[in-house]
């Protein structure tokens, strides 16, 4: 005698309408989510920090970042705030860090200050390494940086020598207490040197930087004198009333 064996119910497949429903409701969250997300102030910068500027104001850094506390935190590139920064001139380098929730912090760094002008009203001006004229923050920041005398703002030479003086380390420039245009047929950009060790130095400055090493030698080995340093480098050293000559020319 055979048995008939039970039909087996197929499962019932999901409806397509349910699948659509779940997926537009899911999304529809997703967008709600979204919605509420960037209207709180967790998706708002909450805070703006400027560090390294030093010539260059906060205020100003902040200016030329063009961004806002408040403003929507995704909404700004790191890239555009460093090419907008970095388009101010005493900056030389910008590193911009986003710290979420809301935190931007602007590093800066700016060109070193290579050398001092003395306005007609005694008005102390900085030099950068680019050439960029700031307001000096203190008097007493003469005593490592040489004072450019006699340039015309405008002299494509200034450049070239602010360019070479940021080249010179920290302690050679230190040395370095006057220069001066000092032009010649032969050398146009040649340039008289005072040193706070009482040499006066004769260059110029397309070879400054190769000089810099072999003058040093000089002023720790002998006594002071006048230096040539051109094609040839020579040496004289000064008597008594050349030495109290040049100490009136530098002052």
């Amino acid at each position: 005698m055979s048995v008939q064996m039970p039909v087996l119910k197929q499962p019932e497949r999901p409806k397509k309408g349910s699948r659509k429903l779940l997926s537009v409701l899911l999304l529809l969250f997703i967008v709600i989510l979204a919605v509420l997300f960037f209207n709180s102030s967790i998706s708002k910068i909450s805070s703006i920090e400027v560090t390294g500027a030093q010539y260059a104001t906060v205020a100003e850094v902040e200016q030329a970042a063009d961004i806002e506390v408040g403003e929507a935190f995704f909404g700004v590139s790191k890239e555009r705030i460093e090419n907008r920064v970095r388009a101010l001139k005493p900056i030389d380098e910008v590193v911009v860090e986003k710290r979420f929730p809301g935190a931007v912090k602007i590093s800066v760094k700016e060109h070193p200050v290579v050398a001092f002008e003395i306005g007609s009203e005694g008005n102390m001006t900085a030099i950068m390494s680019n050439g960029t004229n700031v307001t000096a923050i203190s008097n007493d920041v003469l005593l490592d940086k040489p004072v450019l005398s006699g340039w015309a703002k405008d002299d494509p030479l200034r450049m070239d020598l602010t360019k070479q003086l940021g080249k010179i380390s920290a302690k050679q420039l230190s040395d370095l207490s006057e220069i001066i245009p000092y032009p010649s047929k032969a050398y146009p950009d040649r340039i008289k040197i005072y040193t706070r060790t009482k040499f006066e130095v004769v260059t110029s400055i397309s070879v400054l930087e190769n000089k810099i090493e072999a003058l040093n030698a000089v002023i720790e080995t002998q006594e002071p004198g006048k230096i040539t340093m051109l094609l040839a480098d020579t040496y004289v050293p000064f008597d008594g009333n050349s030495t109290e000559n040049m100490e009136t020319d530098q002052k």
